[in-house]
Parts: C-alpha cells; structure tokens; sequence
C-alpha cells in the first residue's frame, strides 16, 4: 500500500511545484479523516493541490467560494416547498461531498462558519427536522489569506479546535518559481490521473491503525498538551502571562493521530520523538489563545509552542 502513496505524490506533483509540506499535511488529513485549515498568501496552489487531491483520488469534490453575502442554506441546503404538489423536499447542499473546498473561509460571517460545526464534528447534517449522516470519506479542506484586512471574520476558536492541523503555506524557491513561471506561461502542467479509490483509501487508513506509539511517547504528547495549560509546572514562567487558554483534549488525540501518520508516511511502523516534533507546531499552532499582551509583542504561537517542546523532556 505504501506504493499508492508514492503514486498519488508523484501524480500530485504534476500540477503543484514545490510544497511537499502541504502536499505532506494533506495526505496526513486523509489518512486521520482530519480536517485541515490552510493559510497562505495568493497564488501558492492552495486550491489547486485540493482540486489535484480529488482527482488522484477519484473523490466527490464540492468547491464553495466563501463571500460576506453566504447564507448557512447555500452550505448545507435547505427545505424547499413545491406549490404544484403543496409539499416540502430537501436540496441538499455542496456539503453533500467526499472533499469540502471551502475557499477563503475567514470571508464569510460567523452564521455561515457555525454551520460548518456539526458536520465537521459529527459528519452529519441537519435540515429542517431531518439530519442525514454524510458518505465516508467526508473531509474539509479550508484555505483562508492571512493579509486580507477588510471584508474578513475570524474564525472563533470553537471552530478552529475542528481542525485538525493548521498549514502555514510559503513561497516556493526561486527554482521552483521558475518551473512555475514556465509551465504556467506555456500552459504545459500535465493532467492529474487518478491513481487510488476509496476502498484504496479506507485500506491505507485500517493499515494506519498498526502503527506503534510506546507508553511512553503517549505520555510525552500529555505532557507537550499540559505544557499549553500549566506552563508554570514545567520551568515555563516565561510563557505564564504569554498563553491566555492551552489547547482543549482534541488536541491530544490530533497529535496522536497525526503522529502516527507521520510515522506511515516516512516508511516506518512505529512512532519515534520526531515524527511528533515534525507535526506539533501544525496540530497546535492554531489552538493557544494567545494573551493580548504576548499578540502586542509580536509573539507568535508557533514560538511559544517551540519553547515548549525545547523545554518538555523527551523519554
């Protein structure tokens, strides 16, 4: 199995350059049935690596570009009443998919991102009086642009905790800019192929439930997870006055999680100290509440959450 996913990187890098560690984040999300935020300035492929996922993968895939002016209905849809029958029927929604593109979703207000909250968590949607349980795989990819200044909602921390890592995307190097910048112009990026199926998928993810953790590396990602809460217990003074709330326990069990794929995908059946290392800042960084003191310093979680694990010791 392990074949497939050197396949479906290689068809993946057809039409993305560069950006193995989004490509890396994705494939982890598919593996855990997690859901994954992406930030990042325009123009890094954020989209289209999503749109190049579906596609390797033969999946359902829904894009939904969100505005200001969305209404939760065009999410999840809605009940609708025919006067030639004098009855109601459901339109079911873009929800109704395998793969969510859910596009620049910090542009929508906060009645349209609630309505992502039940189906991200329970994978079920309620119209009107019915609640319909989604196909599996059912996964949203979110992207949202950091320097948007107006016409943008914050996403609340209820809705964050439902993502299971936070990607930081960057730009690419100058090299694979210039590959860019002439497969662009010249239109010559070759088409995706689909080299996996569902039951492909559910296989990968059953073969991912084989992967050792020791005891001990469980009780490490508790005490990384409790470093968030109780800085103080842990020789943190410093970040005492820096974190306002540490993460909430889905957390431990996405670094778990998340960890565990890590491990999968570098070729290994079991878990080492690094591959937790290569995935806490992704699983984390968007779940401390920082202090208004340490956002008015400049202090950015992913350096909070590196003083931690310099600090936590390692079994």
């Amino acid at each position: 199995m392990k074949k497939k996913i050197t396949q479906l990187k290689n068809e993946l890098q057809k039409a993305v350059i560069g950006q193995e560690a989004m490509i890396e984040g994705l494939l982890i999300g598919l593996l855990c049935n997690g859901h994954i935020l992406i930030e990042g300035v325009p123009g890094l492929a954020k989209t289209t690596t999503v749109n190049a996922l579906s596609k390797a993968l033969g999946l359902d895939f829904k894009r939904i570009q969100f505005t200001p002016d969305l209404l939760p209905s065009d999410i999840i849809g809605a009940q609708i009443y025919d006067p030639q029958t004098h009855s109601f029927s459901i339109k079911k929604g873009p929800l109704f998919t395998n793969l969510l593109l859910a596009d620049e979703i910090n542009r929508a207000p906060s009645k349209v991102q609630s309505a992502l909250l039940e189906v991200m968590q329970e994978r079920q949607v309620t119209i009107a009086d019915e609640s319909f349980v989604l196909e599996r795989p059912f996964l949203v990819m979110a992207t949202q642009n950091p320097i948007e200044q107006e016409g943008v909602y914050a996403l609340p921390e209820a809705q964050l905790d439902r993502f299971m890592m936070k990607l930081i995307v960057t730009h690419n190097s100058e090299e694979e800019e210039l590959q860019i910048m002439r497969k662009g112009a010249t239109k010559s990026f070759a088409d995706v192929m689909q080299v996996m199926d569902k039951k492909s998928l559910f296989a990968l993810q059953e073969e991912l439930e084989a992967i050792h953790i020791d005891p001990e590396l469980e009780r490490y990602i508790i005490q990384l997870i409790s470093a968030t809460r109780e800085p103080a217990r842990f020789k943190l003074e410093t970040l005492q006055a820096d974190i306002m709330y540490g993460v909430s326990p889905r957390a431990s069990i996405d670094l778990y999680k998340a960890a565990r794929a890590k491990a999968y995908l570098r070729g290994n059946d079991f878990v080492t100290p690094a591959d937790i290392g290569m995935v806490v800042h992704d699983v984390l960084r968007h779940r401390i509440v920082l202090s208004y003191e340490a956002r008015a310093k400049g202090i950015k979680s992913d350096e909070v959450i590196t003083k931690i694990v310099e600090t936590v010791q390692i079994p």
